[in-house]
């Protein structure tokens, strides 16, 4: 009778424990985050299952960083060093290459406003590290004129740790502008 009630302890205890277990990854697979004094769930998961849509935003956050100028030269100097943490040396050449020719001195002295809005992403997931090209415009508000530009770049995502400077764990590589032209001009 005591190994029948030894052994049944022993059971209720492995049952036990293994249903405290899977409780424990239930509570750990959910986080609540606090927003305007309401507690939302989010529920965690796996970063292959999220990919697509963290590499199309890296690319977003990039060009919008990287494009989107005002005529303040500590906005544009911290947005950029933003942006050339996303990416590897070739955007860090461009940059340098345009700060070279006075372009950025020019946005500044000539109160010229620059936004860029993506119109498209395409990631190429088949192969590694990932091709993408970016569709978006450009448009350029001088004091006399709003100019549009058709913008394509293209490049490679690498995985890289994530930290605060790069949140989605990528870095563009192998960055290269494909075309920047005017579509139209209008007067103001």
């Amino acid at each position: 009778m005591c190994v029948v009630v030894v052994i049944g302890a022993f059971g209720l205890c492995g049952y036990v424990f293994v249903v405290a277990n899977q409780a424990v990854n239930r509570a750990q697979a959910r986080v609540y985050i606090l927003a305007n004094g309401k507690a939302l769930e989010a529920v965690a998961g796996d970063r292959k299952e999220n990919i697509p849509v963290e590499a199309r935003d890296h690319i977003r956050n990039f060009h919008l960083l990287f494009f989107t100028l005002d005529p303040d030269e500590k906005v544009i100097e911290d947005d950029l060093n933003k942006a050339l943490y996303l990416a590897d040396g070739s955007a860090k050449r461009v940059y340098t290459n345009l700060k070279e020719s006075g372009y950025y001195a020019g946005v500044i002295s000539g109160n010229i406003s620059q936004r860029v809005m993506p119109d498209s992403v395409v990631v190429d997931f088949s192969g590694y590290p990932y091709h993408f090209r970016y569709y978006g415009q450009e448009t350029i508000t001088r004091a006399t004129s709003i100019v549009t530009r058709d913008l394509v770049t293209e490049g490679y995502l690498r995985d890289v740790l994530r930290s605060d400077n790069n949140p989605h764990g990528f870095l563009i590589e192998r960055w290269v502008v494909v075309e920047n032209r005017d579509l139209r001009v209008e007067q103001r």
